[in-house]
């Protein structure tokens, strides 16, 4: 699923015309993602929880070349889906 199709459904689900959809995913993915910058976690019950992790410096390897890389620390996104969500994804229905 794409964006579009993502604030097509959104619109379609909640009665909105798509001008209004969009804005609200929209206002959705910054609010995550101003949450995420500042170190915070957003839990949404039945459906998962967003976060962040360190991840190390590390060696790597660049594979079409075959030489060694340094990888730098980096903070990651993260998400946990929640109960509802699995088993949602896993229901035969």
């Amino acid at each position: 699923m794409t964006k579009s199709e993502l604030i097509s459904a959104v619109a379609e689900k909640a009665g909105l015309k798509k001008v209004e959809a969009e804005k609200a995913v929209a206002a959705f993915i910054t609010t995550v993602t101003g949450a995420l910058k500042k170190g915070d976690k957003l839990s949404l019950v039945g459906f998962g929880t967003f976060s962040t992790a360190k991840r190390a410096a590390r060696k790597g390897q660049n594979p079409q070349t075959g030489k060694k890389i340094n990888i730098p620390a980096a903070v990651v996104p993260k998400f946990k889906p929640g109960k509802t969500l699995k088993e949602a994804v896993n229901s035969k229905k």
